[in-house]
């Protein structure tokens, strides 16, 4: 099995991999290494804070070797096709994680592979991220089901996972976008099919109004650099500061899957506030990834 769209996991998938990461939070350090042997290859067509220290980290803590493997070492540099990569990797590892420009890619490795591929970011989704996003609210509420979530900003690839999440668990959400970066007709009609209802809206404040989450992501990702004026402007309104929050549910967490432009998409007064769990949220990409991994490559923790 692969991850490459957080769609390719059930309810009941998700739910056994939040309380495996779980397990691997609370029992870091005691929890063995299931994956002892094992080695897990990471290509990186883009560079990552997160993303790496988290793969790397989880790997070790489980046991197994990981490969860091940017762009540039690879052949696939040099015209190697993704598919004969994808052949050749499958011979020395027992995992592939890629963060990726094209979605494209990610799914080429998928189909070629014969070991799991997990997508580590694309520019159409981001399910490891979403994962711990939504153990972040696990620990923060009683359930996930009926939880109200708030958009707010650009549609982009983890807004996407956020919106087919939130259908696959029975969660609502309202996504605040200015017109032209709303998220794709394609990702809300498969969240409708998965049983979702989202909402998209232009206002702010709608998105956040009763939420029990606001979220955020950067206004210029990597890749739109060449939009970044147009981009600063149309976004300007769209920002998670505290009379946003205000209209969220007094009990709401502000969640940013970081790095942040402060002063843009999110306030200091939120991102260091009481209400923010930005910082639990980014540890548990080490926990959600080993549940992952665990899950893929060999034994997940009970």
């Amino acid at each position: 099995m692969n991850l490459i769209s957080i769609a390719d996991l059930s309810k009941e998938d998700i739910i056994r991999l939040l309380d495996s990461a779980e397990a691997f939070r609370v029992r870091r350090g005691h929890h063995g290494e299931p994956l002892q042997g094992k080695s897990l290859a990471m290509i990186f067509e883009k560079p990552s804070t997160r993303t790496r220290v988290s793969l790397e980290v989880a790997a070790s803590e489980l046991g197994c070797h990981a490969l860091y493997l940017s762009a540039n070492e690879l052949q696939l540099g040099r015209g190697e096709t993704v598919a004969d990569t994808a052949r050749v990797l499958s011979r020395y590892v027992h995992g592939i994680t890629a963060r990726v420009f094209s979605h494209k890619t990610v799914v080429q490795l998928a189909g070629h592979a014969s070991v799991p591929v997990v997508n580590a970011l694309s520019d159409w989704e981001h399910p490891l991220q979403i994962l711990a996003d939504l153990q972040t609210m696990r620990q923060r509420f009683p359930k996930l089901e009926g939880l109200r979530l708030g958009w707010i900003g650009d549609g982009n690839n983890v807004c996407n996972s956020l919106i087919l999440a939130s259908a696959i668990l029975g969660m609502e959400i309202t996504v605040a976008s200015p017109q032209g970066y709303q998220p794709k007709a394609q990702i809300l009609e498969e969240a409708k099919k998965l049983g979702g209802r989202p909402k998209v809206v232009a206002e702010p404040a709608e998105a956040a109004r009763d939420a029990d989450v606001l979220v955020t992501d950067t206004w210029v990702s990597m890749g739109d650099e060449a939009q970044e004026a147009e981009r600063l402007r149309v976004f300007g309104k769209y920002q998670v500061n505290a009379n946003l929050l205000r209209q969220a549910a007094e009990d709401a967490i502000a969640l940013h899957c970081l790095p942040a432009h402060r002063g843009q998409e999110i306030t200091d007064e939120v991102m260091d506030g009481p209400q923010s769990a930005v910082f639990d949220e980014a540890e548990n990409r080490m926990h959600t990834s080993k549940a992952v991994m665990a899950w893929l490559m060999g034994q997940s923790e009970k």
